[in-house]
């Protein structure tokens, strides 16, 4: 491997770059092991694919915003180092595949000449802040949270306590009372309010979706702007001290919260509040970047086909509340687009809207600030794109996760049933066009990227095995979910299980019910009326399998027969000694500890002190194979294993001397001697093991 410089002028983001290059080359010689390197590759945003040799690359847009340059940027990235496809997420990132593991370096120096980061983008961080896609245009919100979410991604990129968690926090902001952040699924998810002419938000904990879906808990009816931030890092500090780290089916904060009820939780956040370092922080949303509207203008355009322009009107084109403007979504299909149309889009919108556009939660682009007047010419420029199918968030616009195309933790396709379905509905259900009210949601596996477990209709991932052994794709059918706003919602129901080859008669059997029994209501509300049974029923003779045929053994988009399998990482190269390395990341975090404190960061350097301290007991306790799976415990088990005894001496206990953490203000004065506490606790547990190796 070739070593890489890059031409980075922000010195912390090319260390980042470095770092990455460097961990690379330690991992391709075996000097550091295959679950250290890939915990720092996924904070990178490097994700291994179910392709072996290949990664998928999650390049991180905070709450979907994209300039005119910056997707330029990404197209020319995508062509130069993976295949000139584009995916949008559900977290309104953009991910390319097939990209060589040692090209990642260079590929993130790429990006970050138009200030865009692949950092924190996966592995077990703050993720990507979500957002309204309609934020600062929305007709109905109180204040524009874009400048919010920015804030809040800003302050925690590279922040040290939201680094090393046992796993991934979600973060979310909605415009309005409808709630299309979708806070009720997030750890954290924030609803704009105003109180007496105050900016604030109605704070919703703990929410997540997977295999244990979990409605948030309302934390705060309101809550003053200038506290989130203190907020979300009081909150991130309990989750990465108690939350799980081994079971990563335990480890979200939704599992912590159960054990610790509401009120055990908030009494943990309250006893960090000496360590945050600011009781309040301002966000100044007057500084936020002003709309820079072009004033282009042009011919007047002919439309030939006005029942085709009206329809898409109907259906793709949202009022904003600055006057004489209007948002054009674009519906993608599968959240899938390609570098030539992109770079035309990102021109059309620099020269004739404001040179931005919004990616969506469900997987579509929107343009904000087109002149009303120029729409029939958008209209015209998009239809040479492909980008003009009517049903922008509408029934046929259905969600979907990558599942087995590139995944590894795919089970079933979803892409390929999602195409299908899309098919039925056009052909035989055209009024579901235009219609707002049904969504569908599709998963490749339990994980629920396709967010399948809070739709009206959802279908999951799965695999069924006959009585003869055999081994088809499946679909587990859910109903019954759905967003009634303001932080209130509803998870749906698992109804059957059914081969996936029946999933559009699946879907036919429920819309065809809907337009017999539904009254007039809404899906949701049918759906309670009916009850889960009555689905049950109206769907068991699909889920046979003693009358397969050989097409069942085929998934969809597939031509080979089914095999279940989970994709592979990178080989792990030789086998490393743990307990050294982790004595060596021990030393690394107390190397940041000193230069936050040359910088002056207080707060970052006592974390990182702190990080060293736990780390530093972790390997003792790694080499004595007791369990480590969470901070709490480490720090209690190593009291019990090697202070209480008298193998290792402290002036106090073990606890003591780590949780002055919280029990101080971030001030010069503690940062100094909590960074020699550090360094003198990794001299003695150095000297400890060392001791126990030369008598073994």
């Amino acid at each position: 491997m070739q070593s890489f410089r890059t031409e980075i002028e922000n010195p912390v983001v090319e260390k980042d770059i470095l770092d990455l290059e460097r961990r690379i080359r330690q991992f391709k010689t075996g000097k550091v092991d295959e679950e250290k390197f890939r915990s720092l590759r996924l904070a990178r945003g490097v994700y291994g694919q179910r392709q072996q040799g290949v990664q998928m690359i999650r390049i991180k847009l905070p709450y979907g915003k994209v300039t005119s340059n910056q997707l330029k940027r990404i197209c020319d990235v995508s062509d130069e180092y993976s295949t000139g496809r584009l995916h949008i997420t559900t977290r309104q990132d953009i991910q390319i595949h097939y990209v060589d593991l040692e090209r990642t370096p260079e590929l993130w120096a790429q990006l970050e000449k138009d200030d865009v980061t692949l950092r924190e983008a996966c592995g077990n961080t703050v993720r990507n802040v979500t957002a309204s896609e309609t934020a600062g245009i929305d007709v109905n919100e109180p204040f524009d949270v874009s400048p919010y979410a920015q804030a809040v991604f800003e302050y925690f990129l590279r922040n040290p306590i939201g680094q090393e968690m046992g796993r991934k926090f979600k973060v979310s902001f909605s415009a309005t009372d409808a709630d299309t952040g979708l806070s009720y699924m997030h750890d954290l998810g924030f609803i704009a309010k105003l109180q007496n002419g105050k900016r604030g938000f109605k704070v919703m904990l703990a929410g997540g979706l997977g295999s244990q879906p979990r409605h948030a808990d309302v934390l705060y009816e309101f809550l003053p702007s200038d506290k989130i931030i203190p907020l979300m890092e009081s909150v991130i500090r309990v989750f990465d001290r108690y939350g799980e780290r081994k079971s990563r089916a335990k480890a979200r904060l939704k599992f912590l919260l159960k054990d610790l009820g509401l009120d055990g939780f908030k009494t943990l956040l309250e006893e960090e509040k000496d360590a945050i370092p600011n009781a309040t922080y301002s966000i100044d949303h007057k500084a936020y970047p002003k709309i820079q509207i072009s004033e282009a203008e042009v011919a007047n355009t002919t439309i030939t086909d006005e029942n085709a322009f009206e329809e898409w009107k109907s259906t793709n084109i949202i009022p904003q509340k600055q006057q004489g403007f209007v948002a054009i979504g674009i519906k993608v299909v599968l959240g899938d687009f390609y570098t030539d149309k992109a770079r035309l889009l990102a021109d059309l919108v620099a020269k004739y809207a404001a040179g931005e556009i919004r990616l969506s939660l469900r997987q579509n682009i929107l343009i904000p600030h087109v002149k009303e007047a120029l729409v029939p010419f958008f209209y015209q420029e998009l239809g040479k794109l492909g980008f003009v199918e009517a049903g922008y968030n509408k029934a046929l616009d259905i969600t979907a996760c990558p599942g087995t195309d590139t995944c590894n933790l795919g089970i079933a396709s979803s892409t390929g049933i999602a195409t299908e379905l899309e098919k039925v509905i056009k052909a035989e259900y055209p009024q579901y066009i235009k219609n707002p009210d049904v969504v569908i949601k599709i998963s490749g596996c339990m994980n629920a990227c396709g967010q399948h477990n809070m739709a009206h209709i959802g279908f999951q991932g799965m695999s069924i095995r006959t009585k003869d052994k055999l081994v088809a794709p499946a679909l587990q059918v859910l109903l019954g979910g759905g967003n009634f706003g303001n932080g209130n919602a509803r998870f749906a129901d698992k109804v059957v299980k059914i081969p996936s080859k029946r999933g559009p008669q699946a879907l036919r059997w429920i819309l065809n019910d809907f337009e017999a029994n539904s009254n007039g209501a809404k899906f949701e509300q049918y759906y309670q009326k009916q009850g889960e049974h009555y689905f049950y029923e109206l769907l068991k003779p699909l889920t046979n399998i003693d009358n397969l045929t050989q097409d069942d053994f085929i998934d969809w988009g597939n031509s080979e027969k089914y095999k279940k399998e989970i994709g592979i990482g990178e080989c792990a190269g030789v086998i490393v000694d743990l307990v050294a390395t982790l004595f060596l990341e021990s030393q690394e975090k107390i190397d940041s500890a000193e230069k936050a404190l040359q910088e002056k960061k207080w707060a970052a350097s006592i974390y990182y002190a702190y990080q060293s301290i736990v780390n530093s007991a972790k390997a003792l306790l790694t080499a004595e194979k007791i369990k480590t799976n969470t901070h709490a415990s480490i720090i209690k088990d190593f009291d019990r294993l090697f202070v209480a005894n008298g193998k290792i001496n402290f002036e106090s206990s073990f606890e003591t001397l780590a949780l002055q953490l919280n029990k101080n203000k971030p001030s010069e004065a503690f940062a100094k001697t909590y960074l020699d506490d550090s360094k003198e606790v990794l001299r003695q547990l150095e000297a400890f093991r060392q001791m126990e190796l030369e008598h073994a």
